[in-house]
């Protein structure tokens, strides 16, 4: 009985110890059921994976030259995409090291890295790091928002980076990530981010390239754009991450570390070609749908040539500027202290953001003024503004021109380290537009639509209805050549008076003189307005029209005498078109912009087959070409003899000088210029005709068009000089006789058809 007691005591014991065991037990039941039941609502949100399967992320449209460059895009998010295979294994390297170390031997996470996280981030009790895998990265990045950084989002990460270890492997996982993680300023994969920052395709990217796009990884905060410090400093630590994981020895780690960011950025090329990337946009949209060029993305070839483009733009501005700087300063600039535009020392022009180079004509801050010169900004250069640099603009000290804060316009004349040799210009106030096409194939290599596309979308070479004044003397003549006449054929430039659309029409010339009796090559090179109204009206002012018609002119054209110089509106596209006829012996092709459209996998959308037109017989166009070769070798438009090449074209100019045109060809190339303010009203000024507005500017272009390509002559055109001795007549002015310059296009307006005449009901 005595040894009951201590029997008694040792079973409560026990039984205190299954009370604590059953209430663990229960504890862990509780947080396991708590658990699956966190899994299983959060696996229940989750997307399907197999949405990765037909997932395509979207791609940029791309936009290539006639040589296969890569010339513009058109996207939401640029992005080029690339494979496996396409990446180098340098590229492959720096991104594991820096962002996921155990990439190739874990199954979507890295316990060890997330411990060792999840310690940091306690111990100095705030999130300084993560552990994020690629595949969470991933996954994150396609089905989650990974701002948000809630527990409940980051266990959503771990559950999908598990199921797609589970389905993909890893180079297709890498694939993905490398397609769709963001660099930085719009790019989308690393190779859109090696384009734009190096240049070059992903496949060429060296070690210190490859590290700094894997440094940005972790954010735009490390672009070297931005921050060139923190992204510096981040690709030595990828470096670093790289030497400590064996991917590099010390020695390459210790030389690239001293290596500069070496950027060579590549913009968007869109501003090279702005209208015609623009057209070519339009035109897409139309006929494939918005979805398809900004998001699953073409490939689309046009014709432009990338070259001739940029001496089509650099004309166009030289000769808007050298109008400007005939026509004396204008003042009035904006000045950044007195309209509140910004701080002296801090203000950002939009044009800085642009590569500054030779011939640009870049806006400048006045930093300082003193009596012989001026201190002028272009963000990162300086330039000196002296005497020499705005002598014509007639004034002596930089006071006179320019004050501290003023922004003005300066062309870029050198470029040394952070220096500039400027020349001051001012605003242009006229347009301009240009388009050349090859004359073989209808293609149009080279588009300006105006001065400015940030300024004006609107695209004056192929938008704008302008009069084309003697330009279109050219219909008058191939009709009359086409009716029997000759070039040695005469007329008589004498005082004239015609019934035209029931009213009396008495042309002028351009000089208001007379010269008697002349030949139609004479009439033509000198751009005679006379003896073209009165051939008009000897061959039938209506089958001029339906001439022009053939020549692809679409815009309505009313069928009386002034039409003849040049008085109704015509569109720059359909008249340099029109022209291709002549070097073409007689046919002309349809005008276009594309080669060819494929998706973005390749499959081939469209090809371009241009329509054929047979629009005058051979003999005529070869002709035309021998009387417009006069043009240029004693005519009005003799300045373009310059050229040193065989060329052919005719002048152009309006009433009240509100038009200027030029439109000429060589064997190869034809090319026209417009010049003149998109207010009809407003005139360019006396003597601004189109052998002084216009021609400067396409000889610019055709100069350095033709540049390299050997001088030919127009094939079977045999020049009429060689003819003239065949022909006996009398003139009373020489046909090689001297012009004063060109004539201008007549003030008298169609008159409008009388309206129909009412009729009463019954």
């Amino acid at each position: 009985m005595l040894s009951l007691p201590p029997i008694t005591l040792r079973l409560r014991g026990w039984k205190l110890i299954d009370r604590v065991a059953l209430a663990f037990l229960l504890l862990c039941s509780i947080a396991l059921g708590a658990a699956c039941g966190f899994l299983f609502v959060y696996a229940s949100d989750l997307p399907e994976i197999r949405a990765l399967e037909t997932y395509r992320p979207d791609v940029v449209t791309e936009v290539y030259s006639d040589d296969g460059q890569l010339a513009g895009s058109f996207a939401i998010q640029r992005r080029i995409l690339m494979t496996y295979e396409q990446c180098p294994k340098v590229l492959y390297n720096s991104v594991t090291a820096i962002e996921d170390q155990h990439f190739e031997e874990h199954w979507g996470i890295d316990f060890p890295r997330m411990f060792s996280a999840a310690f940091r981030n306690v111990i100095k009790r705030r999130i300084t790091g993560g552990a994020s895998t690629i595949t969470m990265q991933l996954a994150g990045n396609l089905f989650l928002d990974r701002s948000d950084r809630s527990v409940r989002r980051k266990l959503q990460e771990i559950l999908l980076a598990l199921q797609i270890e589970r389905r993909y492997t890893k180079p297709q996982i890498f694939t993905m990530y490398a397609n769709q993680v963001y660099l930085a300023h719009g790019n989308y994969g690393f190779a859109a981010a090696s384009q734009f920052y190096f240049g070059k395709p992903v496949t060429d990217l060296k070690l210190q390239e490859a590290a700094l796009l894997a440094g940005m990884v972790n954010g735009p905060k490390f672009s070297p754009l931005s921050n060139p410090e923190a992204a510096l400093n981040r690709r030595n630590l990828v470096l670093r991450r790289m030497e400590e994981e064996g991917k590099i020895t010390p020695a390459e780690e210790v030389a690239t570390r001293k290596s500069p960011l070496g950027l060579h950025i590549q913009y968007p090329r869109n501003d090279l070609a702005p209208y015609f990337f623009e057209d070519i946009r339009k035109y897409l949209e139309a006929t494939y749908g918005t979805e398809a060029v900004h998001e699953r993305g073409l490939r689309v070839y046009t014709t432009l040539n990338l070259n001739m483009q940029r001496i089509a733009n650099q004309s166009l501005r030289d000769g808007l500027h050298a109008y400007e700087r005939r026509h004396g300063w204008k003042g009035n600039l904006p000045n950044v202290i007195r309209d509140n535009l910004g701080k002296l020392d801090t203000y950002e022009d939009d044009d800085w953001r642009h590569v500054i180079e030779k011939g640009s004509y870049v806006t400048g801050l006045v930093l300082n003024v003193s009596e012989r010169d001026a201190v002028i900004k272009f963000g990162p250069y300086r330039g000196i503004l002296s005497s020499g640099e705005f002598a014509w603009t007639g004034r002596k000290k930089p006071a006179d021109l320019v004050r501290v804060g003023d922004l003005a316009q300066f062309s870029i004349q050198e470029l040394h380290d952070n220096t500039v040799r400027i020349q001051l210009e001012q605003q242009t106030g006229p347009q301009a537009a240009m388009l050349a096409i090859d004359n073989a194939t209808g293609e149009i290599k080279a588009m300006v639509g105006g001065y400015s596309f940030e300024d004006s979308k609107f695209n004056r070479a192929t938008q704008a209805v302008r009069q084309v004044g003697s330009s279109f003397k050219i219909y008058v003549y191939a009709d009359a050549l086409e009716k029997g006449s000759t070039p040695f054929d005469t007329i008589v430039d004498l005082p004239f008076t015609a019934m035209s659309g029931g009213q009396a029409y008495s042309p002028r010339n351009y000089d208001e003189k007379f010269e008697g009796t002349i030949t139609l090559r004479r009439a033509l090179a000198g751009s005679r307005n006379v003896p073209a109204v009165k051939l008009a009206e000897k061959v039938g002012i209506n089958t001029v029209v339906d001439m022009t018609k053939r020549f692809g002119i679409t815009t309505p054209l009313p069928p009386y005498l002034p039409l003849a110089l040049g008085a109704a509106d015509m569109k720059l596209v359909e008249h340099v078109s029109a022209f291709t006829v002549f070097p073409n012996d007689g046919i002309r092709i349809d005008p276009h912009m594309i080669r060819r459209v494929t998706s973005y996998d390749g499959a081939l959308l469209e090809e371009a087959h241009p329509e054929v037109h047979d629009v005058l017989s051979p003999d005529v166009a070869r002709t035309m070409t021998a009387m417009l070769e006069e043009v240029i070798q004693f005519g009005t438009g003799v300045q373009a003899k310059a050229l040193g090449r065989p060329a052919a074209g005719k002048t152009g100019t309006t009433q009240d000088y509100t038009d200027a045109w030029f439109v000429g060809y060589t064997p190869q190339i034809t090319a026209g210029v417009w010049v003149g303010f998109d207010d009809k009203q407003i005139s360019l000024g006396k003597k601004e005709t189109g052998a002084r507005a216009a021609l400067p500017i396409w000889l610019e272009f055709m100069q350095g068009a033709t540049a390299g390509m050997p001088p030919t002559d127009f094939p079977n055109v045999v020049p009429l000089e060689q003819l003239a001795g065949e022909h006996h007549i009398n003139v009373d002015t020489p046909d090689t006789a001297p012009t004063e310059d060109e004539p201008a296009a007549p003030k008298e307006k169609p008159p409008s058809p009388s309206p129909p005449t009412k009729t009463g009901m019954g």
